[in-house]
């Protein structure tokens, strides 16, 4: 897929997400990346009751982030994300962290998700349904953030 991304979220460094060296601390940005997760399901119209209603549950299977440039508190950052894979029973999550001022890349990074089955965590086809949305969204959405402070 590897597109262009179409979607972000706004996020405010906290203080209490900065270590000693007054940046944001390493661990954070999965977090980050787990908010952009579910905001884009949001965007896309396959939120968590969709999910539901499919028994569907994802782990994620995969991790990575590369560290580009340092953020701050209070810093706005803005999270890209996009769908760069899916497969058969797979979802690759796709990241870039820019600073809302300068546009600065803060990082980059990516996670693989497994979908499952809700009641037993089996592997589980990708259901039709989030196939769908992600193909309305990714080829027709504009930029956007779901942020409604924005």
């Amino acid at each position: 897929m590897n597109q262009p991304f179409k979607f972000y979220t706004r996020i405010r460094v906290r203080f209490n997400e900065t270590d000693l060296q007054g940046h944001v601390n390493y661990a954070q940005y999965y977090f980050y990346f787990d908010e952009a997760v579910t905001h884009y399901f949001e965007a896309i119209g396959y939120d968590h009751q969709a999910m539901d209603a499919d028994q569907t549950d994802m782990l994620f299977a995969e991790s990575h982030c590369n560290y580009k440039s340092s953020a701050r508190w209070p810093e706005w950052l803005r999270i890209y994300v996009r769908i760069g894979h899916v497969g058969r029973r797979s979802l690759r999550f796709e990241f870039e962290v820019r600073a809302e001022a300068d546009d600065r890349l803060i990082a980059t990074g990516h996670i693989a998700a497994v979908t499952t089955s809700k009641d037993n965590f089996a592997p589980h086809p990708v259901p039709e349904k989030l196939r769908q949305a992600i193909s309305r969204y990714e080829e027709k959405a504009p930029a956007g953030s779901s942020d409604p402070n924005e």
